[in-house]
């Protein structure tokens, strides 16, 4: 889960019990009154709000000791929680329309939209040589990435991205990759890009896969995994 995913848990569940801290407030000031100070129900509720709502005006039926220290219990009380559910709203709010919510709402939206595109996991060396191709021969494509100076340069460029671990099914779904035609697969660790053929091949089995290898041994690995195409860069340089 990413850090905007964290950020967004939070906030609902902070709402959530802003909102369940208030329906509280406002209960115990409407029994309290009702069952301990002898109000009528409708006397009750109305002596409840405007003790939450802290408007001054005067009290429906004359209190005693009890009720006032009653009344300024539910008065401090409501200060503390209303204080608490404005700042949570007031943060609720400020995230769902934020400038960063946004734009991943929308680079969402255009990823849902295409179709026989390419998925480029890591953009590394390898995975902007891959970009870089890609782009020359007009292919739609979308690159996933979790580092974050890699992400910056990716909005740089404006292309098209997932920020995130590509290992992760759920990343990979967001990538499209049940409309996906092909997948390439640049990361560093072999294991990763063994894994991430395997994840791709379980969730869309006709997809196509380069992936790339640092080791001889990974070769088999990758090719079972569902790998088409194993490239090493290290031995090509070498060759070359």
């Amino acid at each position: 889960m990413n850090q905007l995913q964290h950020k967004n848990e939070y906030l609902n569940t902070g709402l959530i019990n802003a909102l369940i801290l208030m329906a509280l407030l406002l209960c115990f000031g409407i029994l309290g009154y009702y069952f301990f100070f002898d109000y009528a129900l409708v006397d009750a509720i109305y002596m409840t709000v405007i003790t939450v709502g802290t408007v001054g005006f005067g009290e429906v039926n004359p209190l005693d000791s009890s009720g006032k220290i009653f009344t300024s219990i539910l008065i401090l009380l409501s200060i503390f929680i209303f204080a608490y559910a404005v700042t949570t709203i007031s943060a609720f709010l400020i995230s769902v329309n934020s400038i960063d919510h946004y734009k991943k709402r929308k680079m969402q939206q255009k990823i849902n939209a295409l179709k026989d595109h390419t998925i480029l996991c890591g953009y590394g060396r390898n995975g902007k040589q891959a970009a870089i191709k890609l782009k020359n021969y007009k292919k739609a494509f979308v690159i996933i990435e979790q580092n974050q100076q890699a992400i910056r340069m990716l909005e740089e460029e404006g292309l098209i991205y997932i920020e995130g671990n590509a290992t992760d099914d759920e990343v990979l779904i967001r990538a499209g990759i049940q409309n996906a035609k092909f997948l390439i697969t640049t990361l560093p660790s072999d294991s990763d890009n063994v894994f991430i053929a395997l994840t791709a091949k379980q969730i869309h089995p006709n997809i196509h896969i380069y992936s790339r290898a640092s080791e001889d041994s990974s070769i088999k690995k990758l090719k079972i995994a569902g790998a088409q195409h194993v490239v090493m860069p290290d031995k090509i340089g070498g060759e070359h």
